[in-house]
């Protein structure tokens, strides 16, 4: 089957491609030596990153996200760190984190050692295609490439992060699998403390409860509510540790005319927490009051954004927000998203605590299965998972 139409103005090896040569990847395409884009990336022209909601009213190419100390979280300045937390949760839905824990040869060497397995050659890197969403290893391109009507200008690398499936990663380059297992582990230790911090800026975290003094017999009723209050905080602590965590490797290769394509669509992510982990080249933007605008990297810091699964537990009072990964023509850029939330198994619910009369109950439950089955059947255009879990009732 003829992929791409040959055309005069186009007539090259970008329109020589043939058949489902476009899987194996946009690195694949870029070393077979394309200077156009292929018909499969480009976009309709009012869908184009520079067609599309734009920075120019607000005259800012670049927005400073609030940043995190995330020692100061153990310090004098904690209750300051949870109020600034909070905002950052309510108004932006990202945040940086600055002095995490987590070495700078763990981070450095996470990005030089996903560089070099897009760097293998195309036999060593198509071991791990697949089109399974359910893999523990999957090696891929674009959003969706078996169902995005127009492909984006990205390669991936997929890692479920469970000790059944280290064994299966990558074993080129030969220290691929040691540095990811040690990031990975990082990760989900900083993703745990940021949970506990985000839980008490939502005021679901009763402190210093075991040192307060005993209540009088006209307040035991309310001991019966601290104990329960205590009882669910207890349980969401546990879930978070045992919960899941998928770590992707992003490979984005210079495009030859990024102003047609995407390196990632706008899209929300499903989890709790991504803490993103990206080289020194600009590609990130959010959507931010109505407008697109860049985040610039820093260095050895973390891009941290809200999920769908917080925004449903906070009932709404944290914002999963739109986001989307531009192409550029000069140099390859490396990311790292490690994705966390509970158990695939879990169910996912607003916290009780937060739905009363004034703000009823917003989301329907859902779980991983859920999103799989949205991203398998949902269109090209439409990749805002948590628009299919809101109740209807409460917004019209």
């Amino acid at each position: 089957m003829v992929m791409f139409q040959e055309m005069s103005p186009r007539d090259d090896k970008s329109e020589s491609i043939k058949g489902q040569e476009h899987n194996k990847g946009v690195k694949h395409l870029c070393e077979m030596g394309i200077t156009k884009v292929p018909k499969k990336y480009i976009l309709p022209t009012l869908e184009r990153p520079d067609n599309s909601i734009t920075t120019e009213l607000h005259d800012v190419t670049n927005l400073q996200l609030p940043v995190i100390d995330f020692a100061e979280l153990h310090g004098a300045n904690h209750e300051q760190v949870i109020t600034s937390l909070a905002h950052a949760c309510q108004n932006y839905g990202f945040f940086q984190v600055i002095n995490h824990g987590i070495s700078s040869n763990v981070i450095d060497e996470m990005i030089d050692v996903g560089r070099r397995f897009f760097e293998l050659p195309l036999k060593e890197r198509e071991k791990y295609m697949s089109t399974d969403v359910h893999s523990l290893v999957r090696y891929g391109t674009s959003f969706n490439q078996m169902k995005d009507g127009v492909l984006c200008w990205r390669d991936f690398l997929k890692l479920v992060c469970t000790t059944e499936a280290h064994s299966q990663w990558p074993s080129s380059p030969l220290d691929f699998r040691e540095m990811g297992v040690e990031y990975a582990r990082e990760t989900k230790m900083l993703f745990q403390s940021l949970m506990e911090a985000i839980l008490e800026s939502l005021g679901l975290e009763e402190k210093n409860t075991h040192n307060k003094t005993p209540k009088t017999h006209q307040e035991s009723g309310n001991n019966k509510h601290s104990s329960k209050r205590e009882e669910n905080y207890d349980n969401i602590i546990k879930d978070i540790g045992d919960g899941s965590q998928l770590m992707v490797v992003n490979c984005y290769p210079p495009c030859p005319e990024p102003e047609l394509t995407f390196g990632m669509p706008p899209h929300s992510d499903y989890g709790f927490l991504t803490l993103l982990l990206q080289d020194e080249v600009e590609g990130l933007q959010i959507l931010h009051k109505d407008h697109w605008v860049t985040i610039k990297p820093r260095p050895q810091s973390f891009v941290v954004n809200i999920g769908d699964h917080l925004e449903i537990l906070s009932n709404g009072r944290y914002k999963s927000v739109m986001h989307r990964v531009l192409a550029n023509s000069k140099k390859s850029r490396i990311s790292v998203a490690s994705l966390h939330s509970l158990a695939f198994t879990a169910v996912i619910r607003p916290w009780p605590m937060l739905i009363n009369d004034e703000n009823p109950k917003r989301y329907k439950d859902t779980d991983f299965a859920d999103f799989v089955q949205y991203i398998t059947t949902c269109d090209s255009k439409h990749k805002n998972f948590l628009e299919s879990r809101k109740l209807t009732h409460i917004y019209t």
